[in-house]
């Protein structure tokens, strides 16, 4: 430890380098005034800087000028993790807490002179409503704690300008607060975080207002995301972009294009400065796809696009963002009777299609799918022309007639008319089965409505021919009644062949249907036979009708036949279960 007359002689600081090595001699006298001018400046409880001279495993020695050394725990010096903060020769500040303690040495606190420091710092910034940083320590009850070398208290209200509903992610974050009150006495300090945000709120926005005009670009700050539409912070001040502004395609939901915090441009479509209100759009950056739709989508072009919504009544086709296509169930397949369009397609398909519709007033493309494929009706003009003979299987069965399967995709229609040459076909099971093999005739087909009609009684025995070879006017015929009507009754005259006695051609008294019930066997005279209409007029005048056993032979010759026609079926039966 150096000699007092050596601290003396270096408080002075009056020897020169040269005579650092020479005994300074001094009177007593000189000597009290100098130590006394060396203690003038130092008082308990000042900040005061000394020098680190040593350090022991205990404490860090420093030289604040006074009679003797100062003493600081080592801890003070010592970071959370071990680590020590000071080296010898560091000058340091530290608080005189007092100026000898019982063994002689200067009790300092280097803790205690940087917290009055921070005191003094906060005390300024309050007083000078001057902002101060902190670090964010953690989440209490009602707020937040920070570091601004102090713990200070920020309120969950005073955070933002708007309710945070998660604080804790503001933990470790460094920012700028304002001092709203302090107690020096108490420990306790209150922050505002919201002060700060409102000044610049306020200047950003005025000066987002000076710029503000309908038409130009801006950059903004997705701030909310709603079902409608984004609120985007332009600086300051909020603007909407509603969701039929994000796109020129189609938009479910705002969410699939933006997410809080992205950074966007924007248009300012309208601005109101009175209410403040800002309009804004997103897809007004790129010029609307529709100026050049009738150039890039002509009628008749082949196209290609994505599914991107199914409907009862179709599909909608995306050919790019902001121009979709209808694709009308009708137009799906050429020969599927589509009810259902997820039977055919399903969203995110990629499709090929014709342009089968334009209009650019309502902004409507209409597709087709079918068309982009080959016609099958068309190919069946030139594989089975009209008149040619087409096999296939009976598939189905209705009240006017029988579909037959032509090709794989063609099926044929045999109208009832068309299954007998004279015979009146009720219903078509009376000919055919579903599931036969038969052979038609085709008799005309109409590719616009996609109809192919067929004729079996080509291929039937022709009962006009045969009765109009064997039958002459004037010739008595017999048969039984098949119907009656107010003009007249048809009769059966030969195999379903029916001829019409008309209601002037029959002697009769009182209603028709009385005097012939159907079933009746009659005999009439041919009156005339109408080769291209294929009719025959019967006439009853002076015509004798047959006896009761005449009626008696009649009967029991179709019953014989009959016999015969049934035994023959059965034959026929056996023999197609052989084969």
């Amino acid at each position: 430890m150096e000699s007092t007359e050596e601290q003396l002689g270096n408080s002075t600081g009056a020897a020169d380098t040269s005579s650092r090595d020479r005994k300074t001699e001094f009177s007593y006298d000189e000597m009290v005034a100098l130590y006394d001018e060396s203690m003038r400046h130092l008082s308990e409880g000042e900040i005061v800087t000394g020098k680190v001279i040593d350090i022991t495993s205990n404490d860090v020695v420093i030289d604040v000028g006074y009679k003797s050394e100062g003493l600081i725990p080592v801890q003070e010096f010592t970071s959370y993790d071990g680590e020590l903060g000071v080296a010898v020769g560091d000058e340091v500040e530290v608080l005189l807490e007092r100026a000898e303690d019982v063994e002689g040495h200067v009790l300092l606190s280097k803790r205690k002179a940087e917290r009055m420091q921070v005191w003094s710092e906060i005390e300024k910034s309050y007083q000078a409503g001057e902002t101060i940083k902190g670090r964010v320590i953690d989440r209490i009850k009602g707020g937040l704690t920070v570091d601004i070398g102090i713990r200070a208290f920020l309120p969950g209200s005073l955070v933002d300008i708007r309710p945070i509903k998660h604080l804790e992610s503001l933990r470790g974050e460094e920012l700028e607060f304002k001092v709203i009150s302090m107690d020096k006495r108490r420990n306790n300090v209150v922050l505002s975080r919201k002060a700060i945000l409102e000044h610049e709120f306020k200047a950003k926005k005025a000066e987002t207002l000076q710029n503000l005009r309908e038409g130009i670009r801006m950059q903004g700050v997705v701030k909310n995301i709603t079902d409608y539409g984004v609120f985007v912070d332009l600086g300051g001040i909020d603007g909407l972009l509603h969701i039929t502004d994000i796109s020129w395609g189609r938009v479910n939901h705002p969410s699939e294009h933006f997410s809080v915090g992205d950074e966007v441009e924007v248009v300012i479509l309208k601005f109101d400065p009175e209410s403040e209100r800002v309009s804004l759009g997103y897809k007004q950056r790129t010029e609307d796809p529709w100026v050049l739709v009738d150039k890039k989508y002509p009628l008749g072009a082949r196209v290609k696009g994505n599914v991107v919504s199914l409907v009862e009544y179709g599909a909608f086709v995306e050919l790019e963002e902001g121009v979709e296509g209808l694709v009308h169930v009708s137009e799906m397949s050429w020969t599927k009777k589509v009810v259902n369009p997820s039977k055919i397609l399903n969203p995110g398909d990629e499709v090929e299609a014709i342009v089968s519709e334009l209009d650019l007033d309502q902004r409507r493309i209409s597709l087709s799918l079918r068309q982009a494929e080959r016609n099958p009706w068309e190919e069946l003009l030139v594989s089975h022309p009209v008149g040619s003979v087409a096999e296939g299987k009976v598939r189905n069965l209705t009240e006017f007639g029988a579909f037959v399967q032509i090709t794989d995709e063609v099926d044929g229609l045999i109208h009832v008319s068309d299954m007998s040459w004279t015979k009146r076909v009720k219903h078509p099971s009376e000919v055919l089965s579903r599931g036969d093999q038969v052979k038609a005739r085709i008799t005309n087909i109409d590719v616009e409505n996609q109809r192919v009609s067929l004729s079996v009684k080509e291929f039937l025995p022709n009962e006009w021919s045969t009765f109009a070879e064997s039958h002459k006017v004037g010739d008595i015929v017999t048969g039984p009644v098949v119907n009656v009507t107010d003009f007249g009754i048809f009769v059966d005259i030969h195999e379903g062949l029916e001829g019409l006695a008309h209601v002037s051609e029959i002697d009769v008294e009182g209603p028709l249907e009385e005097a012939f019930p159907i079933g009746t066997f009659i005999n009439a005279r041919v009156l005339r036979i109408e080769e291209e209409d294929k009719k025959v007029g019967l006439t009853m005048r002076r015509v004798d009708q047959p006896s009761e056993e005449e009626l008696a032979e009649i009967k029991r010759d179709l019953k014989v036949a009959l016999g015969e026609l049934a035994a023959s079926g059965k034959e026929a039966e056996r023999s197609g279960e052989e084969e």
